[in-house]
């Protein structure tokens, strides 16, 4: 980590406390208010859709004011939010409370990319974004696992507890971010001023935005459609989907790093191409798992979700990379915050999409992301001819 130390302990930080209470988000506001199931999901997707815009917005500033800086404002806001879902009782202040925790969401990790550039030399990125990647899912893990003994213990005080430990966590890592160098890009007083027009003209860039839209789809899976297929399509027993995201976030933690380095000096498309094709793969054994008993059933649900987490683990640092590099240096946050947006408007349809295929026959879903996956293997090929950045090879400096 080298002089880093500091930045690295800021995303640990920030990890464990989002782990903590991601997984109580909907538990949290069946305790703390008297409102349904249907109306908490209600109020989560309209403050998705109300914070949309703001990628835009945040790109501009980052731009402006620099990804620190930008972090920092980011942590400030997430903490206010998460204090503010304390006293979360109606709908109307759910849904407020949490468009106010996503738009510091958006800022934090819509700055994260430009930092992480910054900071990192050409060769190295896809072992940095890599790294932090490991670290972001270890962190979720040790969150969860606390998050675990407070959804045991079940009382109102456990929960706001959780509230309350997320918030200091932001507090923390706003302090560790204060000694990161600001990496600001500087323009000179007679250098042209450009603006959105040019990153949304930049077809070449839009291009490799929309084989990141394909990569969105499929690490979706794990969140909205996983779950519900092994518990409720397969009714197979319900410790399996724990089983599950244990094992992707112990795969990520612990195999990111060697699998950059087995992709060093390969294509960086064919790389992305071929995390489709894993991800093909994991849906094959998906629905190979619905023709089998149970036990052999649980099996098969245990190997898909390796190879699909093998899936994620190639093409992650992958694309973090090429999005980074292939940005100009003093538009490069207006450029990440493009990519942001494709994770929100993923985050914000997947839950909907997925939940109506599942309802639409037992293999529906898994067909319909094949295709997608498939036809993204064979686009993700052509982007060299465009973009020479995903021409480049892995690098692991």
């Amino acid at each position: 980590m080298g002089t880093h130390r500091r930045f690295v302990s800021a995303i640990v930080a920030d990890t464990i406390g989002s782990g903590l209470f991601l997984p109580v988000t909907i538990l949290y506001f069946l305790k703390v208010t008297d409102l349904t199931l249907v109306q908490i999901g209600a109020a989560l997707s309209v403050s998705a859709l109300l914070t949309l815009p703001a990628a835009f917005v945040i790109g501009t500033l980052v731009d402006r004011l620099g990804g620190r800086r930008m972090m920092l404002i980011g942590n400030v806001v997430q903490g206010v939010g998460m204090l503010a879902y304390l006293w979360a009782e109606a709908f109307w202040s759910v849904a407020l409370f949490t468009v106010l925790l996503n738009l510091g969401r958006q800022a934090f990790w819509g700055s994260f990319g430009n930092v992480v550039t910054a900071i990192t030399r050409p060769g190295e990125r896809e072992t940095w974004f890599g790294f932090l990647q490991a670290l972001r899912n270890l962190g979720y893990a040790v969150g969860g696992v606390l998050a675990g003994i407070a959804v045991q213990i079940g009382t109102e005080t456990a929960f706001k507890a959780v509230v309350i430990a997320n918030a200091a966590s932001f507090v923390l890592a706003y302090v560790l971010l204060l000694d990161v160098p600001d990496h600001r890009i500087a323009r000179a007083d007679e250098a042209p001023v450009e603006g959105w027009g040019v990153v949304l003209r930049d077809r070449a860039y839009r291009r490799f935005v929309v084989a990141q839209l394909a990569l969105v789809v499929g690490i979706m899976v794990l969140n909205f459609a996983l779950p519900v297929y092994a518990a409720t399509t397969l009714g197979l027993p319900g410790w399996l989907v724990g089983a599950i995201f244990t094992l992707n976030t112990i795969m990520v933690g612990l195999g990111q790093g060697l699998t950059v380095r087995w992709m060093t000096g390969r294509v960086r498309a064919r790389m992305m191409a071929l995390n489709q094709l894993l991800f093909v793969a994991g849906y094959a054994i998906f629905v190979l798992a619905g023709w089998l008993p149970v036990w052999l059933a649980v099996v098969a649900m245990l190997v898909g979700a390796a190879i699909y987490t093998g899936g994620e683990l190639v093409g992650g640092p992958v694309f973090s990379a090429t999005a980074a590099e292939a940005a100009p240096d003093h538009l490069r946050g207006r450029y990440l915050g493009l990519v942001q947006l494709v994770w929100a408007i993923g985050g914000t349809i997947a839950p909907v999409a997925y939940t109506w295929l599942l309802g639409h026959g037992t293999n529906t879903i898994w067909l319909v992301l094949g295709v997608v996956a498939l036809a993204g293997a064979a686009y993700s090929l052509t982007l060299p001819r465009v973009l020479p950045t995903a021409g480049e090879k892995v690098a692991a400096g």
